[in-house]
């Protein structure tokens, strides 16, 4: 059945999108290497892809540098121009959202509908979104006295280096490449290992948009190898990277020991929820549990530490342990399934050893916590009552399908005990009272805080961390500043009146 499903697939999708001059595709990397990739839900390999390296990221950057320069057709090109290239690019994505989700139900195991109606829904707005602000980055005037005229010019950073996650390849694919694009950068970005296909259909996309040679250039390939050579490259002006926070120091110090480029950095997060006796109840356990499950808990925004007050605790376990009975676990590519398989092995071993440690520790487990079948990726739903704030499965991210719920008696100390982490990312309050989301939410370390909702997250709005969670933000006119440098201009006038 997969043989089936993925013939054409192996004929077509192996290649590198690099180096794009004399409008050609050089699809043989210079290390002659291929690498796999797995379908999750049946462990069976999909295709083989070429495998890019430092010398395959060199070739890369010189050609974005090139396309980059002044005099180029993409430095030259007005700047509405530059905003109908993503309204096209947006217009393909549209046009092959089936394939393009199917793509990304097969490489990553989320189950389609997910895939369809969250994944392309997002990167097609983040492209159109973008294309808006192609001619509306503009700088100021200051006044200083009548000697002077003092403006502000807002220029394109230069090369991009680009590093994105498995968990969600397309949209982190689109988070990076808009807004770069948008304010006339070019780029060198590097897929995950485990989930390079729907960013290798892109690049076909770009070229077929009529985007310049050289203005995105796409490294299927490793970590230690082109992920390191885009940190380190001295030509590259800023990276930017989604991932683990392990990997994202090593590619803050690999910047600053090279050519101290820019970083912007999404890491992980050990993301709190406080749901107070006043709230909806039945609605906070769904949206609690939404953020702990969406995407098998593979997102760096999990609700993976859920403090309940204690007077409605017993029944918001018990109603969350009857909601998880609902989950729907299966072939991913199945209209009526909700949860797939984990990634790959490595991160299968990773959550069973932290469900373990678990009920080791003393956690009560209501709900899952096995594995599904002998030989695959499933993990059920996880739920564990009880659980005190020094158990491994609080403190560290799980990146899988868990729940934490722990117990709470004051505001006070629920506020401390959330922010008790290494971690900033997102958080989520849940009450009726206003004053009361509103005063606990600013006490909150965390880039965002949702106020009776959860994985809330839209174009328009910015998205990033604090603490070991990174720093910088995507999303809305604020990431428009992570990809320009500002030039102040002061000029002196002759004569005054």
């Amino acid at each position: 059945m997969e043989q089936h499903r993925m013939g054409w697939l192996r004929k077509s999708q192996h290649c590198l999108f690099l180096n794009l001059q004399k409008s050609r595709i050089l699809d043989t990397p210079s290390s002659g290497r291929t690498f796999p990739t797995f379908n999750p839900a049946t462990c069976v390999k999909i295709c083989d892809v070429e495998e890019g390296d430092k010398e395959d990221v060199d070739n890369a950057v010189k050609a974005a540098k090139a396309a980059g320069q002044r005099g180029s057709p993409w430095r030259r090109m007005d700047v509405s121009s530059r905003g109908k290239l993503l309204h096209m690019l947006a217009d393909l994505v549209e046009r092959d959202r089936v394939l393009l989700a199917t793509l990304e139900t097969l490489d990553t195991g989320k189950p389609f509908l997910q895939s369809f109606f969250i994944d392309l829904d997002g990167s097609i707005k983040t492209l159109r979104y973008y294309a808006g602000w192609t001619d509306k980055i503009q700088g100021k005037t200051m006044h200083v006295d009548e000697s002077f005229v003092c403006l502000t010019k807002h220029e394109p950073v230069g090369v991009c280096g680009a590093i994105i996650p498995w968990n969600f390849p397309l949209l982190m694919f689109m988070w990076k490449i808009a807004p770069a694009l948008s304010c006339g950068n070019t780029i060198v970005i590097k897929p995950a290992e485990q989930t390079p296909l729907t960013a290798l259909h892109v690049g076909s996309l770009i070229k077929e948009a009529g985007f310049p040679p050289g203005v995105v250039n796409i490294i299927p390939g490793f970590g230690p190898t082109a992920g390191a050579a885009i940190a380190s490259h001295m030509d590259i002006d800023k990276v930017a990277f989604t991932g683990s926070t392990e990997v994202g120091q090593l590619i803050k110090e690999a910047a600053a020991k090279s050519n101290l480029k820019r970083v912007t950095l999404e890491l992980g997060g050990k993301n709190p929820c406080i749901v107070f006796a006043d709230c909806d109840l039945q609605m906070a356990v769904e949206e609690t549990q939404r953020g702990a499950f969406y995407n098998q808990g593979q997102c760096c925004t999990a609700a993976s530490r859920v403090f309940v007050e204690e007077t409605i605790y017993d029944e918001f376990v018990r109603r969350s342990v009857e909601n998880a009975k609902k989950i729907v676990m299966g072939d991913p590519l199945d209209p009526q399934t909700s949860h797939g398989p984990q990634i790959d092995q490595q991160q299968f071993d990773k959550i069973m050893d932290l469900i373990e440690s678990g009920k080791n520790e003393g956690a009560r487990l209501e709900y899952g916590g096995a594995a599904v079948g002998e030989k695959s990726l499933f993990i059920q739903p996880t739920i564990f009552s009880e659980v005190k704030d020094h158990m491994r499965i609080a403190k560290e991210e799980i990146f899988g399908p868990v729940q934490c719920i722990l117990s709470f008696k004051s505001q006070r100390k629920a506020v401390q005990r959330a922010n008790s982490t290494q971690y900033g990312l997102v958080s989520a309050v849940f009450t009726t009272s206003m004053d009361k989301a509103l005063s606990v939410s600013a006490a909150l370390d965390t880039g965002t805080v949702w106020i009776n909702c959860y994985n809330n997250l839209h174009v328009q709005i910015p998205f990033g961390g604090c603490k070991m969670s990174g720093n910088g933000r995507e999303l809305g006119e604020y990431a428009l500043a992570e990809y320009t440098e500002v030039k102040a201009m002061i000029i002196k006038l002759s004569e005054t009146l």
